[in-house]
């Protein structure tokens, strides 16, 4: 018998925008989605929290959240904590739901809260330790790739994101942080990779 597929909506940089978030969450109520991800950078230097990850919860759906460059990697579990049961801290940690798994980490190689790219591995590779025999994969982080499409704007991308994408060759890797980016894609082997910054993205997997 095959599996339901997963909808989800995947959007990223919100940066403080709580007009945003409510049309994000009522879009995503809309359209029915199974699940959100927002890829970080929640807020624009921590100047506040509030209004960004409620307005999805309350559709009490799962809502997966790392760590951009804006927000530490505390500010962005604090969140999660906040609105618990159904946000879900991914930095570093993996989401499972019917054949489908995803891992994460957040934060970036520059800006306000960044962490190296040695770190950055790290994380993916211990986060999809525990999904790596799940059919379907999807790896979510905030920076994007080396070597990608979105490197047009000059902004340099993770070795340690292109490292583990041809490592862990997941189904999906999303990204944001450059906003320029909004909605391209770019493909590195088997993997789809799509820019969500401040452009969202719904499918199915």
């Amino acid at each position: 018998m095959l599996k339901k597929k997963t909808k989800i909506m995947a959007v990223g940089d919100l940066h403080g925008d709580t007009r945003m978030a409510e049309q994000m969450a009522k879009k995503a109520k809309k359209e029915k989605v199974d699940l959100v991800i927002l890829t970080g950078d929640h807020t624009y230097a921590e100047q506040s929290i509030e209004g960004l990850i409620g307005p999805f919860a309350k559709n009490k759906k799962p809502v997966l959240i790392i760590p951009g460059n804006h927000e530490s990697v505390a500010t962005n579990a604090l969140i999660a904590d906040i609105y618990k049961p159904y946000a879900k801290n991914l930095h570093g940690y993996y989401f499972t739901k019917n054949d489908l798994g995803i891992f994460g980490a957040g934060t970036a190689n520059m800006g306000l809260h960044q962490i190296g790219d040695e770190k950055i591995f790290n994380l993916l590779k211990r986060s999809h330790d525990k999904i790596k025999r799940i059919k379907k994969q999807i790896m979510v982080t905030h920076v994007h790739p080396k070597d990608s499409k979105f490197e047009f704007s000059g902004w340099e991308g993770s070795k340690a994101v292109r490292k583990a994408i041809e490592k862990f060759q997941p189904d999906i890797a999303i990204c944001s942080h450059i906003h320029e980016a909004a909605g391209l894609e770019d493909k590195i082997g088997k993997t789809r990779i799509i820019n969500v910054a401040r452009k969202e993205k719904i499918f199915e997997i």
